[in-house]
């Protein structure tokens, strides 16, 4: 788990935690902190403000991934746009992501997939990639839950 320093006395010790290096700005914070500590490896990101995601939808993502790719990810059905918070980063994905923040104007991980060869996975549920970031989408999702 990505975390912010002063989010580390808040969790359980029983957690795997990586703190952010403040390196980068919004989420490439935490996919480069983790990618500088295990820079072998695959990162399976999925955003804390997912909160509709299921075991369905990971096993979706886990199965379907493309290592050839620099990423697989998920896509809704209103966009073929990816999204960088529900996907399988490669490791070449996240050593190109730091070339790419120092010549880009902007810090966004969906650009960088969007112009990179990125598999995508058009979600089958749309609720998998509601995100929850404010009062009125807190409401939408404890609803669904509710009803589920």
């Amino acid at each position: 788990m990505s975390i912010r320093s002063e989010q580390l006395d808040s969790l359980d010790s029983h957690f795997n935690t990586i703190i952010d290096q403040d390196k980068y700005r919004g989420p490439y914070n935490g996919l480069l902190s983790a990618h500088a500590q295990f820079p072998e490896a695959a990162w399976l990101v999925l955003a804390c403000d997912l909160p509709l995601m299921d075991d369905e939808g990971i096993r979706t993502l886990v199965d379907s991934r493309r290592t050839g790719k620099i990423a697989t990810a998920f896509t809704t059905s209103r966009s073929d746009l990816p999204e960088p918070l529900a996907a399988i980063w490669e490791p070449a994905a996240l050593e190109e992501s730091i070339a790419y923040l120092v010549n880009a104007k902007s810090s966004c991980p969906r650009k960088f997939l969007i112009n990179s060869e990125t598999e995508l996975l058009r979600a089958t549920k749309d609720e998998w990639l509601i995100n929850a970031n404010s009062l009125q989408d807190y409401k939408e999702v404890h609803e669904k839950l509710k009803m589920s």
